[in-house]
């Protein structure tokens, strides 16, 4: 099998977390629309269904994601697992101090230690939108089991026992849990911190005894969860057995008289175990053989309401696909850049139905980018033509190719420049190091679609008529300066519905680059010192994910005063304009001023080779970090003197903010949705129809405090 690390910007923690994933080898990610006459039935002795469910692992306080993975994975569980044919999730107990999975409610905690949405929500949905080779109970939900140590016992325990209207996990079981937390010193004291001393209400529905009470004495109305037995594990020479741990307080809750719901805790003591990993490994066997059954058990009954949930979608789609326009040429409106430096022009073109593996979609709105502009004005030396241009923009999915499974007709999307294959040996896809998939790079760069052909075709002398004439190039994969346009499936990030995608194309490009830079690249941590080099679209959202990221000294510098007071509502501290300065030299101001050794991290967003030379050198002696996100014109170099980076400086550069563009886009979205991203003040300028983009770039041109121009379609 195959054991991956992520690393993700979480919703939940709002901080970056790490978790790993172990995959049998007979996982196949291409499976998501496997027919449902192939899955046989779902045994314990017939593992070859090619969809697998998982095991949900919860570590200790003291450990993070990769403690189980070492010193219980390798060479037992992974194995055991690979032969069960299930996978196993292992989430890092970050951040420190949430290892009793609770969500906080105190302050300064609340804001961070949100570890239970973490495990029952925002991971499970991740999943979900992720990995489809994995197997599902309802097309929302993962078929999936849950158990942990410690700690991470309490957790498996408390969440999976907790009463629900629909049963989330198929099977729970735990080594060395927590069972009574609110009769614990760990528990206490953790729960007086993270939920308040005087909310012990709010406690009781994090222990596991508590809730078992609740459910025996009848106090609860609802019988869901149940299960067949719930399996623990523990060593009699655990140091924390009689202090910490107390799992016959459980087990007596269990076996109440009043017990009418079916409880069943089977508990191995284990003699001369202690509370190590060692214990661990020496049953893990035991835990994973036993979840497997019961997921396995369960597979059959699950895959018919799978069955029927799909059906449903069936009949949408083919409604959806009596639609006229499907498998057809499709005659629309598009800005047409016909060579570097003119004015684009408004033609009919064709644009072909979508070949296997791409998506074509109808263009609701496109925001202008000055990437665009710089191609337009002959600076990109991958600029083909002609050719449409645009890359940030909202779009409704009109037809799918063959072999498309992760976007249907009528979603919504937002095309990815920077795509994500996600295939298990794409290297950059399957590392947490970098975005950079390069499955479609050679034909993007070259204006093609992968099959190396283009979509695009123009009419006789732009008539209109149906007739064929000359191919346009594709650009960065995209080309949302048209009616519609072609897409490569993985290019497409699908989002949440409710957002409006006259804003939601603002996640296309600038606005996610600068988040990224700041929480990706060059993960700002809390109290730094940040200078941002120009203050456009890109600048600011560098100026607000720095805020966000508790950054406490963020200096704007730009030549046009009139944009620092945006930038001061989104977190700018000082404001610098070089023209006020001594030469027009910003270094002493920030470093001796501002500062005494320079900031710890600083972002070019101005596509200025001195600027960026300026930007590393005001970065701190010995670790500051600069990052380069403008775009320089073709043949354009930077320099510094060897000095400055043999004294401690990192000079690095980002593309899309470091994000992966299908895995995290729709987060973006989803966190501008709960209110916890606001990107409104990004749109200055609006305008209606396609033909209007010049009058866009007109304002672009003319207006300095212009960030987005959004044409509607």
């Amino acid at each position: 099998g195959y054991y991956y690390r992520f690393q993700h910007l979480s919703t939940s923690t709002k901080t970056n977390m790490i978790f790993g994933l172990f995959l049998p080898s007979s996982y196949n990610e291409n499976d998501e629309n496997e027919s449902n006459d192939e899955i046989e039935n779902a045994s314990s002795k017939n593992k070859n269904n090619k969809k697998i469910p998982i095991l949900f692992w919860l570590s200790g306080l003291t450990c993070d994601d990769t403690n189980f993975a070492m010193k219980a994975g390798s060479s037992i569980a992974f194995q055991q697992a690979s032969k069960q044919n299930i996978a196993i999730l292992m989430p890092d107990t970050s951040p420190r101090g949430a290892g009793f999975y609770i969500d906080a409610t105190q302050e300064p905690y609340k804001t961070n230690y949100q570890m239970r949405s973490y495990i029952t929500k925002e991971l499970p949905a991740l999943l979900l939108q992720e990995f489809h080779g994995l197997a599902t109970k309802t097309t929302t939900t993962l078929l999936k089991s849950l158990s942990g140590h410690s700690m991470g016992g309490h957790g498996a325990l408390s969440i999976g026992g907790q009463v629900v209207q629909v049963q989330e996990w198929t099977s729970l079981s735990a080594f060395s849990p927590i069972v009574n937390p609110i009769k614990v010193p760990w528990g206490i004291k953790a729960f007086t911190t993270y939920l308040g001393n005087d909310n012990v209400e709010e406690w009781k529905q994090y222990d596991a005894t508590n809730i078992v009470l609740d459910r025996t004495a009848g106090t609860s109305s609802m019988k869901v969860p149940i299960y067949d037995e719930i399996l623990i594990d523990q060593g009699t020479e655990d140091e924390f057995l009689d202090t910490q741990l107390l799992p016959q307080n459980l087990v007596d809750a269990a076996s109440s008289s009043a017990n009418n719901n079916n409880i069943n805790i089977k508990l191995n003591m284990r003699n001369g175990y202690d509370h190590s990993y060692y214990f661990i490994s020496a049953f893990i066997k035991n835990h994973i053989r036993f979840h497997s059954k019961r997921l396995y058990n369960a597979m059959t009954d699950q895959q018919q309401q799978k069955d029927s949930h799909d059906n449903d979608n069936d009949d949408e789609l083919t409604t959806s696909s009596s639609s006229s326009t499907i498998g057809k040429p499709i005659k629309c409106k598009a800005m047409v850049a016909r060579g570097p430096k003119q004015p684009l022009t408004e033609e009919i073109v064709i644009v072909d139905p979508p070949k296997a593996g791409e998506v074509r979609v109808k263009v609701i709105a496109n925001a202008l980018c000055h990437t665009d502009i710089y191609t337009l004005d002959g600076y990109d030396p991958e600029g083909l033509f002609p050719c449409i241009l645009g890359h940030e923009a909202g779009c409704i999915v009109e037809s799918i190719g063959d072999g498309v499974t992760s976007v249907a007709i009528g979603d919504h999307v937002i095309p990815c420049y920077t795509p994500q294959c996600n295939e298990i040996d794409c290297i950059f896809c399957m590392s947490s190091k970098t975005n950079l998939c390069p499955k479609i790079r050679s034909t993007q760069g070259k204006g093609v679609m992968p099959d190396g052909t283009s979509r695009f075709t123009d009419t006789i002398n732009g008539t209109g008529t149906g007739s064929k004439g000359n191919s346009i190039y594709h650009f960065m994969g995209c080309s949302t300066m048209s009616e519609y346009t072609v897409l490569a499936e993985i290019s497409c990030a699908k989002i949440n519905k409710d957002i409006p995608l006259e804003k939601a194309c603002l996640f296309g490009c600038g606005v996610s680059t600068g988040l990224g830079a700041v929480w990706n690249t060059c993960n700002v941590e809390r109290d730094s010192s940040v200078s941002v080099h120009g203050v456009g679209a890109v600048g600011l959202a560098v100026i607000q994910a720095s805020k966000i990221a508790g950054a406490t000294k963020i200096i704007a510098i730009d030549i046009n005063p009139e944009k620092f007071k945006l930038a001061k509502e989104l977190g700018a501290t000082h404001c610098i304009n070089p023209n006020d300065c001594k030469d027009g030299d910003i270094r002493p101001v920030i470093v001796g001023e501002l500062t005494d050794w320079g900031v710890d991290y600083s972002f070019d967003c101005t596509g200025n080779t001195e600027v960026m030379r300026t930007a590393l050198e005001v970065a701190h002696r010995g670790w500051g970090e600069s990052c380069v996100i403008g775009v320089a014109a073709a043949g354009h170099e930077i320099s510094t003197r060897p000095f400055q980076l043999v004294t401690g400086r990192v000079w690095k550069g980002t593309a899309f903010g470091g994000f992966k563009s299908r895995r995290d886009v729709p987060k973006l979205v989803q966190a501008n949705l709960d209110g916890n991203l606001p990107i409104d003040h990004y749109i200055t300028h609006r305008f209606d129809g396609v033909g209007m983009t010049n009058a866009a770039i007109s304002a672009l041109h003319t207006d300095s405090c212009c960030l987005r121009a959004v044409v509607r379609y």
